[in-house]
């Protein structure tokens, strides 16, 4: 699984021109699941990401969990982060996991991050949405499970 995490003073989602999805203090995730990906990925990740340190402590070190500070996490698919952008000029989405595995891995790791104790929000996955966000620090993150470094 990739994943692009923000540290976010306030973010949110609509679809639409409704709301489907809104935090303040926290993380935006954005997420995409890649073939050959499983659940076991997935719980691991949301462990790993709750408990990054991530926040500034009160001597101003990043010593703080998304859990610490009691923030909120917002949730967003993003099938584009599979992109393979080498050859040609539109990108290529084939790494990507299937729509329907896609899904089910999405939605499990929402649900992974809930049980490490977080409130969590979530986009509608395989719609067109409107992220909006003011980014903390700038503060962002690369993930990849396939690919740690």
């Amino acid at each position: 699984m990739r994943f692009l995490i923000q540290r976010v003073k306030k973010a949110s989602v609509e679809v639409e021109g409704k709301s489907v999805g809104a935090i303040g203090q926290g993380l935006l995730v954005l997420v995409c699941a890649m073939a050959g990906d499983d659940q076991t990925i997935s719980r691991l990740m949301a462990e790993k990401i709750a408990k990054f340190r991530l926040f500034s402590d009160h001597d101003g070190k990043t010593n703080l969990s998304v859990q610490d500070i009691s923030g909120e996490v917002l949730v967003v698919s993003q099938f584009t982060l599979a992109a393979q952008w080498k050859k040609g000029n539109r990108p290529g989405l084939s790494r990507a996991a299937a729509p329907d595995v896609a899904r089910d891995l999405y939605e499990k790791f929402v649900v992974d991050m809930r049980e490490q104790g977080l409130k969590v929000e979530t986009g509608q996955f395989a719609a067109s949405m409107e992220v909006s966000l003011i980014n903390d620090g700038p503060f962002t993150l690369w993930m990849d499970s396939q690919h740690p470094e």
